[in-house]
């Protein structure tokens, strides 16, 4: 059965862990539509896929791009695309052109924004009530690299309180779901407990209701991944070796196989 926002709710109310994870193109995408709850086509594609230092520079017609072909893999799980940076922040009316874009042209079923109180809880209420579903994202923004960095956020108790009222603030204006991400695991654990929607975290430990990484870090592609994410192979490795192979093969004649069969002028 496709997941929907009702089973997403569902999975918080009877403890289901949610699997979450991140797609750039159609390759990946029904592959991992055989497995996770939420695929989610992350801005960090800005890094893993175009090569660019941070996620500032991707467009929202690249965006776009990249979750169509997703959305063309996909059959059962939740795809929700990032709004790129300054396709919501600058006015209310750009965010709900740039998601209306987005669910219109892609057939994705939900956004994700980042940031909290007070500018994006209004945000998030006015594209909520026109019903685009919106997942929030709060703690280390990605977007605000400038200004935060890739520090660990939430670690003071002014800090802490910030996030803990920016979870409330989007979940009152209608998000369906929090991204927590690189903030300490006690916090996690306290605005998870407070909220009825979903959360969930990236280096935020175990206690939030679902888990995302980007996929590239699971799999071992990344140059270096977080101190919190995980490589569960190194298809990096995997990959430099069968491309080291065929060059080999190539250079000393061994590919392509020379066919039992001959044919041309004279067979």
């Amino acid at each position: 059965m496709p997941v929907t926002l009702a089973s997403l709710q569902k999975s918080k109310e009877e403890k289901r862990p949610l699997v979450v994870l991140t797609a750039w193109d159609y390759t990946l995408a029904p592959i991992l539509d055989e497995v996770v709850d939420i695929i989610m086509v992350g801005d960090s594609l800005a890094m893993v896929a175009l090569g660019y230092p941070t996620t500032l520079p991707i467009t929202l017609e690249q965006m776009i791009h990249h979750a169509q072909a997703v959305k063309r893999g996909v059959k059962q799980a939740f795809v929700v695309c990032d709004l790129p940076f300054l396709s919501y922040q600058e006015s209310t009316s750009g965010a709900i052109r740039s998601a209306g874009r987005v669910l219109k042209e892609t057939g994705v079923q939900g956004v994700k924004l980042e940031g909290g109180y007070p500018l994006m809880v209004e945000t998030v209420a006015n594209l909520t009530t026109i019903g685009i579903p919106v997942m929030g994202h709060i703690g280390l923004t990605p977007q605000s690299v400038h200004r935060l960095g890739y520090r660990q956020q939430g670690k003071t108790e002014v800090e802490a309180e910030r996030i803990l009222r920016e979870a409330l603030s989007l979940e009152s204006a209608g998000a369906f779901a929090v991204v927590l991400e690189h903030i300490p695991s006690d916090l996690a654990a306290i605005i998870t407990s407070k909220l009825s929607i979903p959360t969930i975290g990236i280096g935020a430990g175990s206690h939030c209701d679902g888990q995302v990484l980007v996929t590239t870090d699971l799999l071992g592609l990344s140059d270096k991944i977080p101190p919190f994410a995980k490589s569960y192979l190194n298809l990096r490795q995997v990959i430099s070796g069968a491309v080291q192979q065929y060059a080999d093969e190539v250079r000393t004649h061994k590919f392509p196989l020379v066919s039992p069969n001959k044919g041309g002028l004279g067979g």
